[in-house]
């Protein structure tokens, strides 16, 4: 019988649920138990495609295109699984459900209400992500925060479960921040005490609480904790922070909490295994050399925003044993101060991320400019890829005033084009050319050395494409498109051979990159940028490419 494990937040948000859920999951997979991972985000969004960088981080993009919240990218990372757009419940996702299914007359004619329909929809949904994989144990993070009304039919929904399933196959985890005064030094335990009244008042007693802190918690505040959360101080633990977020599930199952979610839910797991994740995660903690890489973006100010790329990149990082330093860095800086761009000479590496509209982008192609020109190893992806090539095209190909048909539709020279298939539609959400796509690579290509294989999966998210009327031009001055779609009518991969390292994909590496097992162009890119601060060769010489 699949088991549940609820995770839930109090205090305020980004406590550090999404961390603690995959926590959770690699401690059972380390003791050989299968978990699978719902993320419940009760925004009414249907989905976070359409939503700014900055008002919810990054959109992480699933294998079936779905456009889903940036925990999903945790979940991926720490379980090496590849989930679907089905893992991510909103309450758009659900509303939108439950009408479809009353304007069909699937209610017999019943007045439709919060409770069972609602209510029945998101159990429905949770069970289902178990069903679907065959997993052991479904974790469920509810996002944001418990007393937020917005969530209240979601943990209603977890309520009844405990009900339906029992209580030997449900397990409530309640993780809640407790505070140091910087004044005394004194852990307040008081924040996370009403955050647990609350959730009692809802109807649901936790069964561990996780205490977020800066530091372990000492004696006394775990028995605070335990008493005024009405559970044994055996099922009290401390999520303090940590060098690397990947350390986190090796602290928590020193203090014991693997051991006690077994004994709680009838495991029998007399083993457990992190062997290749604490050698991860000790290449992480001890780093033979380190770079410093500029991540020019234009939504710096929120470094959730570019969360799977950062990733990505500490990923390559420990692969090489090396400490990756990232200052991420407004790309509109360049543009106000185009000087500011000599700036990039203090980095080890110009790494250009996604991005959507024209704000910023003069200066995120002032600063490939300065990387192509100054021979620095650069990495684009999407967008980076994108401007990369109108870069090329106005400094290069002599194409004056060459840009996106998104950033200037007067453009001479539309480099950069809508796909045919975007030109009429109306709807925003879900509309993009998402998930994952075959690329082939050509042989002979720095493209091929990275990936080892000319047949790839890679995922995407975009609308605009190089637009294959100016494909000759720029291949006759030297810019060389090394992956293509498999029709070969759209382009997926940029390199300048004569230079250290140049690269840049349309589409998004950094969503499959595991830890020990990185994304071939973030490897590729941090390998370089090691490289040639010791004053090595290059690391991928052969990349002589003559892809027709």
């Amino acid at each position: 019988m699949v088991k549940y494990i609820f995770v839930t937040g109090g205090v305020l948000s980004s406590v550090g649920k999404g961390i603690l859920t995959s926590s959770i999951g690699k401690m059972l997979q380390a003791r050989s138990l299968k978990p699978t991972v719902v993320k419940i985000d009760p925004y009414v969004n249907i989905d976070a495609g359409t939503m700014n960088p900055y008002m919810h981080g990054e959109v992480f993009v699933t294998d079936d295109g779905g456009e889903a919240d940036l925990d999903l990218g945790w979940y991926e990372r720490f379980l090496d699984l590849s989930l679907k757009q089905d893992n991510n419940l909103t309450t758009g996702t659900i509303y939108r459900s439950v009408i479809e299914k009353e304007r069909h007359g699937d209610f017999l004619g019943r007045c439709v209400q919060i409770v069972p329909h609602v209510t029945n929809e998101i159990k429905n949904r949770i069970k289902y992500a178990g069903r679907s994989v065959n997993a052991d144990i479904v974790l469920v993070e509810v996002g944001g925060t418990v007393g937020d009304i917005e969530g209240l039919p979601f943990l209603e929904a977890i309520r009844q479960m405990r009900v339906e399933e029992g209580y030997e196959n449900t397990l409530y985890v309640h993780v809640a921040l407790v505070p140091i005064l910087d004044v005394t030094n004194e852990m307040k335990t008081k924040p996370l005490q009403h955050s647990v009244n609350e959730l009692r008042r809802i109807g649901i007693q936790p069964d561990i609480i996780v205490a977020r802190s800066p530091q372990m918690i000492d004696a006394e505040t775990l028995r605070k904790i335990a008493l005024f959360g009405t559970i044994p101080e055996s099922s009290v633990f401390c999520s303090y922070n940590a060098e690397t977020v990947y350390q986190v599930p090796l602290l928590l199952d020193k203090q014991g909490m693997g051991d006690f979610i077994c004994q709680r839910l009838g495991f029998k797991c007399d083993t457990k295994d992190f062997g290749s994740w604490q050698t991860f995660v000790d290449a992480m903690l001890h780093p033979e050399h380190e770079v410093n890489i500029a991540l020019v973006g234009k939504y710096a100010g929120l470094t959730d925003s570019y969360v799977s790329m950062t990733e990505a990149l500490r990923h390559g990082g420990a692969a090489c044993k090396t400490k990756v330093n990232i200052s991420y860095l407004e790309a509109e800086k360049f543009e106000r101060e185009p000087n500011c761009v000599k700036e990039l000479q203090n980095f080890d590496g110009v790494f250009v991320p996604y991005g959507f509209g024209p704000r910023g982008t003069e200066g995120k192609i002032a600063a490939t400019k300065y990387s192509r020109e100054n021979n620095l190893p650069f990495l684009g992806i999407c967008y980076g890829f994108q401007l990369a090539v109108i870069e090329f095209a106005r400094n290069v190909a002599g194409l004056t005033d060459a840009n996106s048909s998104e950033i200037n539709p007067d453009t001479p020279y539309p480099v950069i084009d809508l796909m045919p298939e975007q030109r009429g539609i109306e709807i925003k959400g879900a509309t993009m050319r998402l998930g994952t796509h075959k690329i082939l690579l050509e042989k002979n290509s720095l493209a091929y050395q990275l990936f080892g294989q000319q047949e790839i999966h890679e995922r995407h998210r975009h609308r605009f494409e190089v637009n294959l009327d100016y494909i000759d031009v720029l291949k006759q001055h030297g810019l060389q498109f090394t992956g293509k779609s498999s029709d070969g009518l759209r382009m997926e991969t940029i390199e300048l051979p004569d230079k250290y390292f140049y690269f840049a994909s349309q589409f998004h590496g950094e969503f499959k990159s595991r830890p020990g097992r990185p994304s071939p162009e973030y490897f590729g890119f941090i390998s370089a940028c090691i490289n040639k601060k010791l004053g090595k060769p290059k690391p991928f010489p052969n990349n002589n490419s003559s892809f027709q």
